[in-house]
């Protein structure tokens, strides 16, 4: 008999994909539609303002359009009634003002936008840096929707005075689908704007851009129902109507969760960014967290908290490849062909280090105070070792991070679990286990957002009671990496990676 399936709209910032995933945790459907942000246009700002260079939103409709033509492609190769439900997941920090109505007052400002770079500077002025992470579990990032918010107060006013409530993403997407305003904790966790430990607002952060927690809607957590498919929509995406909208919310919650990951297990979700995370059941914020760049972000399941650390990721590799491997048009090729020369090369790279970029005042290298740096070049070394050498240094990068977790939560993981692109590296994480000295584990299923997302929107649907329940029918089928011999190799490389030379920082401060 074919199993029930959820249709799952993620949104990514590359890609605006539709996934249907049955209650095994199987894909049997997909489509996608390139999605990027773009400039905001004159007449866009509002109060007649011109838009400014570096300001960039998301269109809206256009990100909807894309899902719904998504949508119809997978939906139009099921059986409707195997549909159960639908949820949405996608990035965090990125909202925006809704009329009653609905409609926005103000486009959705995009987290690559530029204009609240001198707010975040700023807002040191009413509160410490040190007080938000106590209170919120955030650093102060440009992007931190609350910035946003007091941007709009002070610059376009109408925007807010006009809105009767302020919406994240995935409760934009949602009310498309069902007409219902919500929002949910891990989303509005990417805001800097909520009381962290309470899993609630924060009036202390609200009240910097005038408002209280009457400009949200009523909490809904993930997993429960925000309302159902209106007809509109049905037309619009080819879901059957009446179906429940799931609430879901910020993909790195989902990944967590889709990862499968063992109570003693760090995650890994590793792409063109690398976000190191844990799931504990205390929100505990230190000194020593503020001071190593630690993010706290709402856990999907209520009393569970995620302490994490953002690094660069993948994107130090595509670099490489473009300015090593260039002679290889085909990115799909080259991947594999760089993988087999670096397995040629010794753990170490005959002394060719890589130092990922210097990204943020968040994070394992922000003591640095670096640009990306590669050091130990010869006239011997060839674009093998450079990549060998970015594998290496960003799993130095990682352990450095995981280090930085055990102190400041005082978590000691027994292994780490490794989701998204970086996951299918095999030497890679061949490198991070030895790097760490710990298995690195790897899942068949290659989206864990998406899984992660599914398994909610079934218990939304009531196909199953729990989510527990829900994991305990999907078929992991996991890999594990072991610590090699090479492991006593990394320790040495290790302590010398911490040791970057005086004089080089001294150069880029």
């Amino acid at each position: 008999m074919p199993s029930d399936v959820a249709i799952v709209f993620d949104c990514g910032s590359t890609n605006a994909a539709a996934i249907a995933v049955d209650s095994q945790g199987q894909i049997v459907g997909s489509a996608n539609y390139p999605n990027e942000q773009r400039p905001q246009l004159e007449g866009e700002a509002g109060d007649d303002r011109p838009a400014k260079e570096g300001w960039r939103i998301w269109d809206l409709e256009e990100v909807w359009d894309k899902l719904g033509r998504a949508s119809q492609q997978v939906c139009g190769q099921l059986d409707s009634s195997r549909i159960k439900a639908v949820t949405v997941t996608t990035f965090g920090a990125d909202g925006g003002p809704v009329r009653a109505d609905g409609t926005l007052t103000y486009p959705v400002i995009s987290w690559q936008d530029k204009r609240t770079e001198q707010l975040a500077k700023d807002i040191t002025a009413d509160i410490s840096a040190a007080d938000i992470f106590n209170l919120t579990g955030y650093q102060i990032i440009s992007f931190n929707s609350i910035l946003r918010l007091m941007w709009l107060r002070h610059n376009a006013p109408a925007a807010l005075d006009e809105a009767d409530s302020w919406l994240m993403m995935p409760g934009l997407l949602s009310m498309k689908l069902c007409g219902e305003k919500s929002i949910e904790p891990t989303s509005a966790g990417t805001m800097m704007a909520m009381d962290m430990g309470q899993r609630d607002w924060s009036q202390q952060m609200l009240s910097l851009a005038e408002v209280d927690s009457s400009f949200f809607p009523t909490w809904v957590e993930p997993g429960e129902v925000i309302g159902l498919v209106h007809a509109q929509a049905a037309e619009q995406t080819g879901l059957p109507p009446g179906i429940p909208v799931v609430a879901a919310g910020h993909d790195t919650q989902f990944a967590a969760i889709g990862s499968g990951a063992r109570p003693d297990e760090a995650i890994l979700s590793s792409g063109t960014w690398e976000i190191l995370m844990l799931r504990v059941d205390r929100f505990q914020p230190n000194q020593l967290g503020f001071q190593e760049g630690l993010l706290f972000e709402c856990d999907a399941v209520p009393g569970w908290w995620n302490p994490q650390l953002l690094m660069m990721g993948s994107a130090v590799l595509e670099w490489i490849r473009q300015q090593f491997f260039s002679t290889i048009t085909d990115r799909h090729q080259a991947y594999p062909q760089m993988i087999a020369d670096a397995q040629q090369i010794d753990p170490g790279s005959d002394g060719v280090t890589v130092i990922p970029s210097f990204v943020s005042d968040t994070g394992p290298t922000k003591k640095y105070n670096t640009q990306g740096t590669i050091l130990g070049l010869e006239l011997q070394t060839s674009g093998a070792h450079i990549y060998r050498a970015g594998l290496e240094g960003l799993s130095f990068q990682m352990r450095s991070a995981l280090n930085i977790l055990a102190q400041a939560v005082g978590f000691q993981p027994q292994g780490i679990r490794v989701v998204g692109g970086g996951s299918r590296n095999e030497l890679w994480n061949q490198i991070r286990a030895d790097v760490t000295g710990l298995p690195v584990t790897t899942i068949a299923q290659r989206e864990a957002t998406v899984l992660g997302a599914a398994l909610f929107a079934f218990v939304g649907a009531e196909v199953f009671s729990s989510v527990d329940e829900a994991i305990d029918q999907v078929q992991m089928n996991e890999s594990t990496f072991e610590p090699s011999a090479a492991s006593a190799i990394y320790a040495d490389l290790y302590q010398r990676y911490l040791q970057v030379p005086p004089a080089l920082s001294d150069f880029y401060s």
